[in-house]
């Protein structure tokens, strides 16, 4: 399927329409983009079409990705591959997704959480009483309190937050909605920014929680010049609430995870707590 011919030009349209129709959220899209044109560059070169895609077809092409010397870690061959799946299922629908390819195994990859004194050093440092100092220590105290990630929090409306009830409506990751509590001293930051910061920010009717010094919704490229990996406040989001006696399944979803696996990468912090606590109470520990 040389580049030109009608079956390249229309695979590559199916990934336009996939990733503009099929909820991912913007990061996502751009690696996606990235994988899923690598992917049709490849059935090209072996003259195969996305018709021709099947479970043989996958595990060759995963088998390349993994051997060679340009060859890519484990967690990146994953990340293709559910790329490749999830465009399949959104283009051919799930019936047509090839099931039971292999992927190497990866490392366990642990969650580098900051320790709660981090925490509040990051928090310190954007203080201020400026507009954009408000709004910095406002926004930073709401991905902590509510381990939101940095496309949630820029994406709040004013209307996401209901102070009466202590809790903040987050769109996530494909769409999907949840209501999760939100803490006092995050609230305590919120109301400031609104009373003090934001109105001098404001520029016409935008409905945005988070507005940038042009009065127009806050980028994530601003959230990573506050604070260079704005995840590790989701990770210690999780993390101190385990250590603080809350379950997995709480934290799924307080996290907006699908699957209670993907929560389960912080049970090592179960497992610490739970030593703690035996060593502390048993009699013969």
């Amino acid at each position: 399927m040389p580049r030109g011919e009608p079956g390249a030009v229309d695979a590559e349209t199916a990934v336009e329409r996939f990733l503009e129709h099929g909820g991912l959220a913007e990061a996502t899209a751009r690696a996606y983009r990235t994988d899923l044109r690598a992917f049709l560059r490849w059935l090209q070169a072996r003259e195969l079409a996305l018709d021709d895609v099947d479970a043989h077809v996958l595990a060759d092409w995963v088998a390349e990705l993994g051997s060679g010397r340009r060859r890519l870690a484990p967690v990146s061959i994953a990340r293709r591959l559910a790329a490749v799946r999830s465009f399949l299922r959104f283009t051919r629908g799930p019936a047509r997704v090839p099931d039971g390819v292999p992927t190497p195994r990866r490392g366990r990859r642990l969650p580098d959480a900051p320790k709660v004194a981090e925490v509040e050093a990051l928090l310190e440092r954007v203080g201020g009483a400026s507009p954009l100092a408000l709004r910095n220590r406002a926004l930073l105290e709401l991905l902590y309190s509510c381990g939101l990630r940095s496309a949630e929090a820029v994406g709040l409306d004013l209307g996401d937050v209901d102070f009466e009830r202590e809790s903040v409506h987050v769109r996530g990751k494909g769409g999907k909605e949840r209501v999760v509590p939100l803490g006092e001293e995050a609230a305590l930051h919120l109301a400031r920014y609104l009373r003090s910061g934001r109105p001098a920010l404001a520029r016409g009717a935008e409905s945005a929680l988070f507005l940038s010094a042009r009065g127009r919704r806050l980028e994530t490229s601003t959230v990573r010049r506050l604070v260079r990996h704005p995840h590790r406040l989701r990770h210690a989001f999780a993390t101190h609430l385990l250590e603080g006696g809350a379950d997995l399944r709480t934290i799924q979803e307080l996290l907006g995870h699908s699957s209670l696996s993907t929560t389960q990468v912080y049970s090592h912090v179960d497992a610490r707590r739970l030593r703690r606590v035996y060593d502390r109470a048993h009699p013969r520990s």
